[in-house]
């Protein structure tokens, strides 16, 4: 490994990574390092939500000084590669933990986790499970299922809700059009604002329907 161990002031760098939600393919190239070795050492420290550098490194130390493994992971981790595609996600926007909810949803068998599965595993609260899915239901990238027998919910990924979060980024656009609209009006659609205004909602609302025209014609490829 390039450098020996990682060293304190690594570790603090990775945190510092992270809270600026730098890939971990950053983070290795900004310290010289594998990002397998990144990875490995976020995966064994609490994961990218709970790495504290300090505590890490005093596991490190204990660790070199036992000459044995590092303990088992509580937690399923994802791979370097699916842990690329969760930081694409959140550097597209979307919260980090509804990013790993989102992915770990789209690699189960049937699509389908309770919050409790979700919350085993990766490892975080309920309330965290709870924040992450109401956003992607909101959002349409899942939906909430009743388990009456169980007295549950369960979260839901299948082929449809691809073409219903396209509906629902559709009617925000459109809600967006209106009130930019209604603010070009306000400001009168002669003035250089309102004029300005006019000709966004115009390329949005043309662009939102496009999409959706896209979408009911490409709809065939999900069934």
């Amino acid at each position: 490994m390039p450098g020996g161990r990682l060293t304190q002031q690594d570790r603090q760098r990775i945190a510092a990574g992270l809270t600026d939600g730098l890939s971990y393919r950053e983070i290795a190239r900004r310290l010289d390092r594998p990002t397998s070795t990144i990875t490995r050492e976020i995966a064994r420290n609490g994961g990218p939500a709970g790495y504290r550098p300090q505590q890490a490194h005093q596991t490190a130390i204990q660790r070199a000084r036992r000459g044995t493994p590092a303990p088992p992971r509580a937690a399923t981790q994802p791979s370097t590669l699916e842990q690329e595609i969760i930081e694409m996600a959140v550097r597209a926007g979307m919260p980090r933990t509804t990013a790993r909810v989102h992915h770990d949803l789209m690699l189960s068998k049937d699509g389908r986790r309770t919050a409790a599965e979700l919350a085993r595993r990766l490892n975080v609260s309920p309330a965290a499970v709870s924040v992450a899915v109401n956003y992607l239901i909101q959002q349409g990238y899942a939906r909430r299922e009743r388990d009456p027998q169980h007295r549950r919910d369960i979260y839901v990924i299948d082929n449809d809700v691809w073409y219903h979060s396209i509906l629902i980024s559709r009617r925000q656009t459109i809600e967006t059009v209106r009130a930019t609209m209604a603010a070009a009006e306000t400001y009168g659609l002669d003035s250089p604002v309102g004029q300005r205004l006019a000709k966004t909602a115009a390329f949005l609302e043309h662009v939102s329907l496009d999409m959706i025209e896209s979408a009911d014609r490409w709809r065939p490829l999900l069934t």
